[in-house]
């Protein structure tokens, strides 16, 4: 559980409320701690769909290899 503030999708309003919307209601929490500034969580995704989806030498299977071994080195359960 997160200890930053979050905003739940029934109490988003405005920018934010779209964002959950495209989402079903449903983000997890590496992505709801944005909830307080939606820029950075539309920040956060245009990242995220870069280093992942991008033009890279490295195939997308690859990448999630990575992604999880450096999770896992991390004890990080995301």
């Amino acid at each position: 559980m997160a200890r930053i503030k979050m905003v739940e999708a029934e109490e988003a309003r405005g920018e934010l409320s779209r964002i959950y919307e495209k989402f079903g209601g449903k983000l997890p929490n590496i992505l709801k701690i944005h909830s307080l500034h939606p820029r950075s969580l539309i920040a956060h995704l245009d990242y995220y769909r870069a280093i992942m989806f991008g033009s890279s030498p490295l195939s997308r299977k690859l990448r999630e290899m990575i992604a999880t071994v450096v999770s896992a080195e991390n004890s990080c359960h995301y």
